[in-house]
């Protein structure tokens, strides 16, 4: 992960085709890491998904390490803020570019004392990416929703329901029950042995 467009493709990290050239690919990979963190869930398509999806995991290990170090900052500040790139050079343009900065600037606070603290103790696996109808309109992309593990929404798919009257859950239990009661008799069986060889060995007979 590169704080730099030039170092990002000096060193190859532009492979997959995304957007309209290399700088168009990285303020696209911007904004969608950005609604990332404001919202914890997105929909868009499974090259994008798949993409973001490593920065996602970098800006999050990079946040780990606290609001003090200097380069968790500088990674925060180039990825949770809207490319100047992508408005246009008048007056108006470039004071809803001013606006929109500064409301994405409340994302920093958000990634070091909700996101970071929420997966302290994990070192990876904090994103999940599940897949999803393709979109119904001309090119039927491959669509796909990220998000952070632990979001507030509904879970993407129900959780399954188990079942104790399941006929493999009752073969397991009926399995276990037999094999705790083996391991009892045979703890028996060793304690029962145990006591006559002590039995027999202090009460050895004498030979006149």
């Amino acid at each position: 992960m590169r704080l730099t467009l030039q170092a990002l493709i000096s060193h190859g990290r532009v492979g997959r085709r995304i957007g309209l050239g290399p700088e168009s690919r990285i303020n696209m990979l911007r904004n969608i890491l950005t609604g990332l963190v404001r919202h914890e869930r997105i929909e868009t398509t499974r090259a994008r998904a798949d993409e973001v999806r490593f920065y996602a995991e970098k800006l999050l290990g990079y946040a780990k390490k606290g609001d003090t170090n200097e380069k968790s900052m500088k990674m925060a500040d180039f990825w949770l803020t809207v490319s100047p790139s992508i408005c246009h050079p008048s007056i108006f343009y470039m004071y809803i570019y001013l606006y929109f900065s500064i409301q994405e600037k409340d994302l920093i606070p958000k990634l070091f004392k909700v996101l970071a603290v929420r997966f302290e103790n994990q070192t990876g696996g904090c994103t999940r990416m599940a897949r999803i109808p393709n979109r119904e309109n001309l090119d039927r992309a491959a669509m796909a929703v990220l998000e952070y593990k632990g979001n507030p929404f509904p879970p993407l798919f129900p959780m399954k329901r188990v079942s104790e009257l399941n006929l493999l859950n009752q073969l397991l239990k009926a399995y276990g029950e037999e094999k705790a009661r083996m391991v009892s008799e045979k703890k028996d069986l060793r304690s029962l042995i145990t006591v006559f060889v002590h039995f027999i060995s202090c009460n050895k007979p004498v030979y006149i």
